[in-house]
């Protein structure tokens, strides 16, 4: 049958080590966040449903993807590039929330919440994004361990 890929530990256990992108707590609120567009896009007129829904969804997307292709490289330098690619797509989102404010697309207690959410994505992407700047002078790679690497072979 099908192997089960194995347990990933809780993210409350601080002395865990990160194993996938889905660990990281930027991931994580990335893609609460995404959710909420999602549900939001719903919602909008008929007449947005290939322009102003269809740039949300991207944009929440490329949040995402952004964040899990930079965990994926090698260098801290791509990882940091990719993650404040993440950022410019998360401060897309923002203008677009104030899109649907100007056009009275959304009600305005949703739009703060959803304002409020991604201003907390953007303060977790930033403090990421320090970390790995201050990994650049200790490494230029990502070290990855022996248990990270027997975990995933076969």
């Amino acid at each position: 049958m099908f192997e089960t890929a194995p347990k990933i530990p809780a993210e409350s256990d601080s002395h865990t080590p990160y194993r996938t992108f889905e660990d990281l707590e930027t991931y994580q609120a990335a893609r609460n966040f995404r959710k909420s567009i999602y549900q939001a896009v719903k919602t909008l007129p008929e007449t947005e449903k290939f322009g102003l829904a269809s740039q949300m969804r991207r944009a929440s997307v490329s949040l995402t993807n952004n964040i899990a292709e930079g965990h994926g490289r090698y260098h801290f330098l791509d990882q940091i590039k990719f993650m404040l690619n993440s950022r410019g797509s998360l401060e897309e989102l923002i203008d677009d929330l104030n899109v649907c404010e100007d056009e009275n697309y959304l009600p305005r207690e949703q739009i703060n919440i959803m304002r409020e959410q991604s201003w907390n994505v953007h303060r977790i992407l930033n403090g990421y994004i320090r970390y790995l700047r201050s990994r650049i002078e200790s490494s230029s790679r990502v070290q990855e361990s022996p248990s990270d690497l027997e975990a995933y072979a076969s």
